[in-house]
């Protein structure tokens, strides 16, 4: 974290007096001893009455007292108008011209809260007027330096696939507070904390919805915030975006406005690729939903939060949803949109997210009961589905997953996501219950296990060895025959067989297994077998 007592784009009146130039004329502080920590922008020397006018604030002016006026009210009014102007320090070499300060100066000094100080011995003032720039300059290529030090490493998080996120991490660890991405329309997009070693480990997203209010951050910041907007794309867009530095242990510094202001060119960068906010939004809340599935989110923390990103499901239960499916990195935009959409009719409480590494699309969902569970899969799927069709995505993987309170959506997200990716494959349906496919899930999971895969081959090697040589296929009247639970009329209707054809087939299948198809062991070994196929295939 940035030191809070270094002047940022300056040095002190302490540090500018302990330069060697400036100490050679043995300065003498007359008033504004309290005050030294002021810092110095620029350095001016003048000897004219109104040089308060050529002023613009924070320099540090030296004089040998010509302008300073004979009459004490012209003194007063000379004192009276640097400080008005907001110069840093006063500095008058006693000599020919003053042989010690006019009392209205000191009195006008003191007045006005303007550090006064002077000098026993003259200096030239070309050598202090050099040192003390040499040391701004020196102080502004270390800003810089910090700056550009932050960038590059906002750059390799991005280059490794770390995202906004991870920039706003690197952020809010540099300035101490946390880092707030807002989008245009003052929706929060991602929030970022110190994390625990930093002053400001308060709840990044708890944070926020107190700076809010009932109003954006950008519409109304409160004191000490600092606001970068981030640019959209070319041909004069507007603001996509804009990184909020809050000020909860301390107002941020310019060095960190710098590297803020570097880090939204990167960030400019992202929201050009992302394309749409409702991707930028929904992949933040797809973070939140995989964090609360991975346990980097507390329960009893996760409420508050998902109530920041916007979900307010009541006391009923909670159901998660998982949509799986293969988009390109174009289309996630599209399908974020037409999905959001599409879930609005739906008539419950949603909290969508997207997550494209992984190709889906997790939701949680606010029941009143649990009772209601089916009848919601229903309409949740053909939402899901809908808008993937908008998107040009065909054959979405739709789980629904086991409902329950805050404290078991952890467990229930994940089996919701791993039992997405294990049907795949499976018969085209509406929507899969995570409950009926614990087998199949058990199977992907022991999918690299080279048991399984011997166990596959043992079970339907001779019929594969057959179906690569020989017509007709037997696997697939295997799969028939064991989907119907060995009812053999709806199997023969199904693949339009005689019923002579079917049962020369199924004898043909029992020779070549070696076994009794009417054996419930023999069915079940067959049945894990044509299930694990899909896995180890």
């Amino acid at each position: 974290m940035e030191s809070q007592g270094e002047p940022q784009g300056g040095i002190t009146v302490r540090r500018a007096l302990e330069l060697p130039a400036l100490r050679s004329g043995l300065p003498e502080v007359v008033v504004g001893a309290d005050r030294l920590q002021r810092t110095v922008r620029w350095v001016h020397a003048g000897e004219v009455p109104h040089i308060a006018s050529l002023l613009k604030g924070g320099e540090l002016l030296l004089t040998t007292g010509l302008g300073l006026g004979s009459r004490p009210a012209e003194q007063r009014a000379f004192v009276r108008r640097l400080a008005e102007r907001g110069i840093a320090a006063l500095v008058v070499e006693l000599g020919p011209r003053l042989g010690r300060l006019p009392a209205a100066i000191v009195d006008s000094a003191r007045a006005a809260g303007l550090p006064l100080v002077q000098l026993h011995r003259e200096v030239p003032f070309v050598s202090v007027t050099e040192e003390i720039h040499t040391e701004i300059v020196n102080g502004h290529y270390t800003l810089l330096r910090r700056a550009e030090d932050v960038h590059r490493r906002c750059t390799r998080e991005l280059l490794g696939g770390g995202g906004i996120p991870r920039v706003l991490g690197i952020l809010a660890e540099f300035t101490g507070n946390p880092v707030f991405l807002e989008s245009a329309e003052g929706r929060l997009l991602y929030a970022a904390g110190p994390g625990p070693g930093g002053d400001g480990g308060a709840d990044p997203l708890q944070v926020w919805e107190g700076l809010r209010g009932q109003r954006s951050v950008r519409e109304s910041p409160p004191a000490g915030t600092v606001l970068v907007p981030v640019p959209g794309g070319g041909g004069g867009a507007s603001d996509r975006a804009v990184l909020v530095l809050s000020a909860v242990t301390a107002p941020p510094l310019p060095v960190h406005r710098m590297a803020a202001e570097r880090a939204a060119g990167l960030l400019a960068v992202v929201l050009m690729q992302a394309r749409q906010e409702e991707e930028l939004a929904a992949r933040g809340r797809g973070d939140f939903l995989t964090d609360l599935a991975e346990d980097r989110v507390a329960a009893g923390d996760a409420p508050a939060q998902a109530r920041v990103l916007g979900f307010r499901p009541g006391d009923g239960p909670l159901l998660p949803v998982v949509m799986r499916l293969d988009a390109p990195p174009g289309a996630w935009p599209a399908l974020a949109h037409a999905v959001q959409e599409e879930l609005s009719g739906v008539g419950v409480p949603a909290l969508l997210g997207v997550r494209p590494v992984e190709g889906r699309v997790p939701l949680l969902l606010g029941l009143r009961s649990a009772a209601e569970r089916a009848t919601v899969a229903d309409r949740v799927a053909t939402a899901l589905r809908t808008g993937a069709e908008r998107a040009g995505l065909d054959r979405p993987v739709v789980v629904i997953g086991i409902p329950g309170g805050w404290e078991r959506m952890p467990a229930a997200l994940r089996h919701a996501a791993d039992t997405a990716t294990a049907a795949r494959g499976l018969p085209d349906r509406p929507w899969y219950d995570a409950r009926r496919l614990d087998t199949e899930l058990l199977l992907w999971r022991l999918r690299d296990h080279p048991d399984l895969a011997a166990f596959v081959d043992r079970a339907l090697g001779p019929l594969r060895d057959h179906d690569a040589t020989a017509r007709p296929p037997l696997l697939p009247t295997l799969e028939s025959y064991l989907t119907h639970a060995g009812r053999k009329a709806e199997t023969a209707r199904e693949l339009h067989l005689n019923r002579q054809t079917l049962y020369n087939r199924l004898a043909r299948i029992s020779e070549l297994v070696g076994a009794d198809l009417d054996d419930p062991q023999v069915v079940l070994t067959l049945s894990l077998a044509l299930r694990a196929r899909r896995h180890v295939g």
